[in-house]
């Protein structure tokens, strides 16, 4: 098995290609392994496909987290939390970014290409990745969620 503690799949639909671009470069530079699974043209794609692919990554151990991106994020976040093991939340600013990761113990994150901006793109993902599992009362949340997978 692969060292997956700083590896990172990336993946959207078409319409968010340049914010994941530049997202994969980011994490990159702060010491990351990006494994961007595209796609990589801008013909139009179905966001399902992209969502499970990347999720796969991460359910399987592959990788650590998962970012995932559409026109909104929520298309595709709803798609990855089908993937049993995934948790993954939309997050428009940093402060759920790092509630995600603290209170839920989130393995994926789903950006709005059409509503959050690089800068404000590239703080939430730091927020994420910055921020740790608190645990205690919210392992036994993590659970409940986790006990409704079927």
């Amino acid at each position: 098995m692969r060292m997956t503690q700083k590896r990172i799949v990336l993946s959207s639909d078409h319409t968010a290609i340049p914010l994941r671009q530049a997202i994969a470069a980011h994490v990159t530079a702060r010491g990351w392994i990006a494994v961007d699974i595209g796609p990589m043209t801008p013909e139009s794609t179905h966001y399902p496909r992209h969502a499970e692919a990347a999720a796969r990554h991460v359910a399987s151990g592959d990788c650590r987290f998962g970012i995932i991106l559409c026109g909104t994020g929520q298309g595709i976040m709803m798609a990855a939390n089908k993937v049993k093991g995934i948790r993954c939340g939309v997050c428009l600013e940093p402060y759920s970014a790092r509630m995600i990761r603290q209170h839920n113990d989130a393995n994926m994150l789903s950006l709005g290409a059409r509503v959050v901006g690089e800068g404000l793109a590239l703080a939430i993902v730091d927020a994420f990745l910055e921020a740790e599992f608190e645990g205690g009362r919210h392992a036994d949340r993590v659970a409940m969620i986790s006990a409704l997978e079927g």
